[in-house]
Order: structure tokens, then C-alpha cells, then sequence
């Protein structure tokens, strides 16, 4: 049995990601709140990457004493970059845990789509906008979904709280944000049997990353 001393040093990462178009500057701020970053130690997260978009550089710059006292309060590493041209799979895919890392989360913009749409429809990564939501449920890594409310006329918060009631995500708000990484924790756990129950899909033993695979027809 692994020691449990052990398991908490090993690497433990929450991604954030705001896209590649609208700015999200509050929640990038969200992420610095000593709150959530005292709720990522006691999650035992090691570090904190934010891809924070065209203008969020300005916001890391203007809060670089509290980032570097991020990791000597709470033990959390903060880095950040404005965007990849070649997609967040790698970053997803390092908050997922690859090689010996623990599994952590991610933290994402709600996107722009149309929430009257069971999630099982949302088979076109362009009506996700970046596909953030998509990416991070393929590879069945915890999701925080957090509405920009700034943007209120593309239904952000009415597709967080949809896809949360399906038990796909956990909704995000800003003022909240620390309480969400705790909810994320239970989510981590529901997601090991899927389709949640409230989806209205059969339950298949396979893991989210089987259903997705089958809506949207990957093959690894």
C-alpha cells in the first residue's frame, strides 16, 4: 500500500483555461485569491497553471509577490502562458496525472453553446468554442466550469448548470471558486462509473472516456 506521506508530494495540477477569444481576467484573479489556494494545499495540489489568454499577462505581472508567495503560504507553484496554437492536450492531459502524477483538475470557461442540448448532442467541438469542455470530458479528468459573466448573452451560466445537473461538472462561480475544488473531489469519485446517473443514459462500466470516445468517434 502506497504510504501516504509519499502519495502527497507527488505532482498535483489544476489547470485553468479562459480560450483563445473573450478575456477572463476574473477568473484568473479568482485563482490567486488565497482562499483557493489554500483549498488547492489542502487538496494536496502542487501547482497552479493558468493559460490566461491575449491580456491576462498583465494580471500575473501585477500580482508576481503574491504568486511567489503562493508556493512558500500554500505549496503551490503558479505558472502561466497566453495560449498554444496546438491545442490544451498536453495541459489536460498533465492535470490528468500522466506518469506518476495525481490526478488533479481543470478549470474552464463555459464556452458558447445552447444548453437546451443534452451534452450527448455537443458531438461539434466548434459549438463548444475552444472545446475546453469537450477535451477535459473525453479524458475524464474533473471539470470546474466557470461562466464569465461579463458575456451574458451566450448562456454560460445556464450550460454550467446544466451540464452540472447531468453530474458531468462541477459549476464554478467566482466569488466561490475554493469551494468548488472541494466539490471537485466527490466528482473525481462519481466519475470512476459512468454515465452519471442523471444523464439518462444506461450505465456501461466503460468510464466517461469510453462514452465519449463512442459519441464523437475517436479511436485511440
Amino acid at each position: 500500500m502506497e504510504d501516504v506521506t509519499q502519495q502527497s508530494k507527488r505532482s498535483k495540477l489544476c489547470f485553468v483555461t479562459i480560450g483563445a477569444t473573450a478575456g477572463f481576467d476574473l477568473l484568473i484573479i479568482s485563482t490567486l485569491d488565497p482562499l483557493f489556494l489554500k483549498a488547492l494545499q489542502n487538496a494536496n495540489y502542487t501547482d497552479l497553471l493558468l493559460q490566461y489568454g491575449k491580456e491576462g499577462k498583465k494580471v500575473l505581472e501585477a500580482r508576481s509577490t503574491q504568486i511567489l508567495e503562493s508556493e512558500k503560504n500554500f505549496g503551490v507553484r503558479v505558472n502561466g502562458f497566453d495560449f498554444n496554437k496546438k491545442g490544451l492536450i498536453t495541459e489536460m492531459r498533465a492535470a490528468k496525472g500522466q506518469g506518476d502524477g495525481a490526478e488533479g483538475v481543470v478549470i474552464s470557461h463555459a464556452g458558447t453553446v445552447f444548453p437546451e442540448y443534452h451534452i450527448y448532442h455537443y458531438a461539434d467541438q466548434s459549438t463548444l468554442g475552444s472545446g475546453s469542455i469537450l477535451d477535459a470530458l473525453r479524458i475524464a479528468v474533473p471539470l470546474i466550469v466557470v461562466p464569465n459573466p461579463a458575456l451574458l448573452d451566450n448562456h454560460q451560466e445556464e450550460l454550467a448548470a446544466e451540464l452540472a445537473t447531468q453530474g458531468y461538472v462541477v459549476h464554478g462561480q467566482l466569488d466561490n471558486l475554493h469551494v468548488a475544488i472541494q466539490e471537485s473531489e466527490a466528482l473525481r469519485t462519481k466519475q470512476r462509473g459512468w454515465p452519471p446517473t442523471n444523464c439518462g443514459h444506461n450505465a456501461s462500466g466503460r468510464g466517461l472516456a469510453g462514452v465519449m470516445d463512442d459519441e464523437m468517434g475517436f479511436v485511440d
